[in-house]
């Protein structure tokens, strides 16, 4: 079979929710095409959520020069379940995550005392509350919401995407006992009313948005939310990279390249890394090679000029050098 042949075949036998799960999702639109808009359209459009103050600091804690924010998506099996598949094959690669990934992520995080924030579908902790204790046991990593069954926001009503998430966040802290302050949509999905649910719900700060490398605050129609955003990147995620599908499968080494060069943007700005990765990807023998290199050079590179921190923290640091306050209640509807 050559190399093209080959590589259909994998596409066609791969589980469609284990190739959604991998990469960034097209949404199929029947809108009117932009051309046809007027600019009035465009405005309200482009105003609905938009990137707001800078919040970069002067300085990062004790003087430090960058900030390192590593989180972990813990989606496990329901990067399938929410497509309601019940392929045994995807759902054991989900498995994986909390079986085998998540320990070796915690391991190594540990062993360099390094916290992460590791955001969670709902529904992933109960069917594996056993990740709790893990994650709790250093006393460092913080737990934030991804969704209740790692739901596509955008495919949803407002009643329905409000009422999973306020599921979910109850169910979160009922399991770790902690009310977790931060958000990250599932698959980085907004919908057009899920800033108006986590304003709601009482959230600080929000991870799922692309409009900067440094931390900023949203606005809503052109209004200030008081809500931090820590911004992320498809470059800065395993998923994509890491893709299993035929020839797009990207060593861990040159992954880790990748990696490295980000953070040595970022320590020569003196901003912040902040890097998404998920204990089912990741966690791989051969991948969490990756992770290791970046950190052996942010240790050789970096020294004593490194803050690592939760992204809860870092939301906290730069709301109080801003200014900004208390996250601002909506009063519209």
């Amino acid at each position: 079979m050559n190399t093209i042949r080959h590589a259909a075949a994998l596409i066609v036998l791969a589980s469609p929710a284990v190739l959604a799960a991998q990469v960034p999702q097209a949404q199929a639109s029947t809108a009117i095409p932009g051309w046809r808009w007027t600019m009035d359209s465009v405005n309200k459009t482009v105003n609905a959520v938009r990137a707001g103050r800078d919040l970069q600091p002067r300085t990062w804690p004790g003087g430090k020069k960058v900030a390192v924010l590593l989180s972990f998506d813990a989606d496990n099996e329901t990067v399938t379940l929410r497509f309601g598949e019940t392929s045994i094959g995807a759902l054991s690669q989900g498995e994986y995550g909390a079986r085998a990934g998540l320990g070796r992520v915690l391991r190594l995080l540990d062993s360099r005392k390094i916290p992460a924030s590791f955001f969670i579908p709902s529904v992933s902790l109960e069917l594996h509350p056993e990740m709790i204790g893990q994650i709790k046991a250093s006393g460092r990593h913080e737990f934030g919401i991804h969704g209740w069954i790692h739901e596509m926001n955008v495919t949803l009503p407002d009643s329905v995407e409000r009422a999973l998430l306020t599921r979910a966040l109850a169910d979160v802290t009922r399991l770790t006992g902690t009310k977790p302050t931060g958000y990250r949509a599932p698959s980085w999905n907004f919908s057009p009313n899920t800033l108006n649910i986590i304003r709601d719900l009482g959230f600080r700060y929000e991870s799922s948005l692309m409009a900067d490398d440094r931390p900023y605050e949203l606005l809503q129609r052109g209004q200030p939310t008081g809500m931090v955003e820590i911004p992320v990147e498809w470059i800065l995620d395993d998923a994509p990279l890491f893709s299993p599908t035929g020839n797009n499968y990207n060593p861990p080494r040159d992954v880790a390249q990748v990696w490295i060069d980000e953070f040595d943007k970022a320590y020569e700005e003196g901003t912040m890394f902040v890097l998404t990765m998920h204990p089912h990807i990741v966690g791989h023998r051969s991948r969490i090679v990756a992770l290791e290199l970046l950190l052996n050079h942010i240790r050789a590179k970096g020294g004593n000029n490194v803050w690592y921190a939760t992204h809860g923290e870092a939301a906290e640091y730069v709301r109080a050098q801003a200014n900004l306050g208390e996250p601002v209640k909506r009063t519209t509807p």
